[in-house]
């Protein structure tokens, strides 16, 4: 890979640092223009992803982002350009947190369309053959309480790093085929000024709401709130 690049091409601008030709965008852009599939539920995430293998580079998932809450009623997909956007922000902080040891899917490129009001568009490579964590305690609690260890070191350095990823629960976690962990949906992700204890509150708040909610198993919970405030120092 080469330096990160900014490109603009018919009407879309990008930002990469693989080698992405011409007929790589063009590939990009047919994909961006393909209407996605949305997991709206825990056990799969809140997001909207498609699947694709492109030349040179292979198995990529494109993430479109959408908009929550009741102004998505309203405006769906479009974001007010104001600084940096939504999809270059993630980019980089999942560049960040790689350089940092967190296994996370590595990105490829990000893209938006238009001028104040923009679509976007991240580009990462797929985990092949995934469940998230949710879906896994509910078939495998054993595994899934296995897994923990894992999950509590890659928090443990975001906090250490005062990175807050804002969503992380167990349906941002995903598990691949040789039971792999990778951390998902930065977007929003931002570094703190919040003291250790405060992050590590945020974290355990959020993580326990959504296995309340969608009925995981209560270790995943007890697990997370005694190690990490263990390894937190």
């Amino acid at each position: 890979m080469n330096a990160n690049k900014i490109k603009a091409y018919d009407s879309y601008n990008f930002g990469f640092s693989y080698d992405l030709s011409d007929q790589h965008l063009k590939h990009l852009i047919k994909l961006f223009q393909t209407p996605s599939k949305t997991a709206d539920s825990v056990l799969g995430g809140r997001r909207s992803v498609l699947i694709d293998e492109i030349d040179d580079i292979g198995s990529v998932a494109v993430k479109y982002y959408h908009r929550g809450g009741f102004v998505r009623h309203l405006i769906k997909k479009r974001y007010l350009k104001w600084g940096k956007t939504r999809c270059q922000i993630e980019y980089e902080i999942l560049n960040k947190v790689r350089h940092l040891g967190i296994n996370v899917p590595e990105p490829i490129a990000y893209a938006y369309r238009g001028i104040p009001f923009y679509k976007a568009w991240l580009v990462t490579r797929a985990v092949k053959q995934h469940q998230t964590l949710a879906l896994l305690s509910l078939k495998d609690a054993k595994k899934a309480f296995s897994l923990m260890e894992k999950i509590v070191a890659y928090v443990s350095v975001l906090i250490q790093n005062k990175i807050f990823h804002v969503d992380l629960h167990p349906g941002n976690v995903l598990v691949d085929q040789y039971f792999r962990i990778f951390l998902i949906d930065f977007d929003k992700a931002h570094f703190s000024c919040m003291d250790k204890d405060k992050l590590i509150n945020k974290y355990i708040n959020r993580w326990q709401r959504a296995i309340v909610k969608h009925g995981l198993p209560e270790m995943l919970w007890k697990i997370l709130n005694t190690e990490l405030r263990k390894a937190v120092k």
